[in-house]
């Protein structure tokens, strides 16, 4: 049995890091054309010699290609999370995820989870049967930093580096130093199993919480709309019609929206749908408040902005808010 507070707990949803070549014969080393989420939670643990020795549980949530992520995989494992948290026994838990939505799901389990422990997710960008594959290592730095005392919050850890988990964004679609922490760049290193913190160590959060407890069937709609040269107003508006209540923009540069979109933002929120803004560069997000893109000399139509998140960490920060709003509505 454990002692007090040094079980980790090792939760698997797929991806790369649970990925295997079906015909390593016709294609020896390859890194692409794999099977996502093929392997268990136990089997990948049992891939890493040097966790033999610690005090490990495993659970096989799901066996997603994280591009295939859904919302209701995130509650689940949000519940599984918090229930793991709050057994005295538990020292911390670790996600082992695709990177693709990796970013998203972090910002989730950041906003809903009060991580007064460690929750550390940790991926791969090569399959579990690449000759050079990445994922044990990253695993290996997942469970230790998942033990380190002080250590709190959603975080990344992969390829070394720890990230707060709303600060973690995917850089480069094959690389295996594939993550970045923003501007604000890793909180700390892990070198030889030890902890170098960078900067200060971000506060556990968990301020919607009590979202989980919402049926699925509730959770608004939320979309993604890019600003691009020559975008049409009308895929917005359609987005409408189809039943979205929440729609951020991923705007050029510093957030900056067509005249088309902020013309279909405009309708849009007149018939109740929230309009968001972000920047589709990976760095620097939106900084000030510039409404729209006045100063390009469009419409001075002013849309509220996702600062430093990424679209894609936007949208779940507004499906969050949407809810949170609808929860807190008070009765008839």
């Amino acid at each position: 049995m454990p002692s007090a507070s040094s079980l980790v707990v090792v939760i698997g949803t797929g991806g790369t890091i649970a990925g295997v070549v079906t015909d390593t014969a016709a294609r020896p080393g390859a890194h692409l054309g794999y099977e996502a989420g093929a392997l268990t939670a136990d089997a990948l643990v049992a891939a890493v010699p040097a966790l033999a020795a610690l005090p490990l549980e495993t659970h096989s949530l799901a066996q997603l290609d994280s591009s295939d992520m859904d919302h209701a995989t995130w509650q689940a494992l949000a519940l599984a999370v918090t229930a793991h948290l709050a057994r005295p026994e538990v020292a911390g838990v670790v996600v082992t995820h695709g990177t693709d939505t990796l970013e998203e799901t972090a910002t989730f389990l950041q906003l809903t989870v009060a991580a007064t422990k460690p929750v550390v997710m940790t991926a791969a960008m090569r399959p579990a049967t690449a000759p050079s594959a990445d994922g044990p290592q990253n695993l290996l730095d997942a469970v230790r930093l998942a033990t380190m005392p002080g250590v709190t919050g959603v975080l990344l850890a992969f390829g070394g580096s720890v990230y707060a988990g709303t600060e973690a964004r995917k850089l480069h679609g094959y690389r295996i130093d594939a993550f970045g922490g923003g501007d604000a760049g890793p909180l700390a290193l892990m070198q030889d199993g030890a902890l170098r913190p960078l900067r200060a160590w971000p506060a556990p959060d968990g301020h919607a919480a009590e979202v989980l407890a919402q049926p699925l069937a509730d959770w608004p709609v939320v979309d993604i709309v890019t600003s691009h040269a020559g975008v049409r107003g009308q895929t917005m508006l359609a987005l409408v019609a189809a039943g979205a209540r929440g729609i951020v923009v991923a705007g050029s540069g510093n957030g900056s929206v067509h005249r088309e979109l902020e013309l279909a933002a405009e309708q849009a929120q007149r018939q109740g749908v929230t309009v968001w803004r972000a920047s589709r560069c990976v760095l620097g997000g939106v900084v000030g408040e510039v409404p729209g893109n006045a100063q390009g000399g469009g419409s001075a139509y002013a849309l509220p902005h996702a600062g430093d998140a990424t679209p894609a960490q936007a949208r779940v920060r507004l499906l969050l808010s949407l809810l949170l709003q609808r929860q807190r509505q008070p009765g008839p």
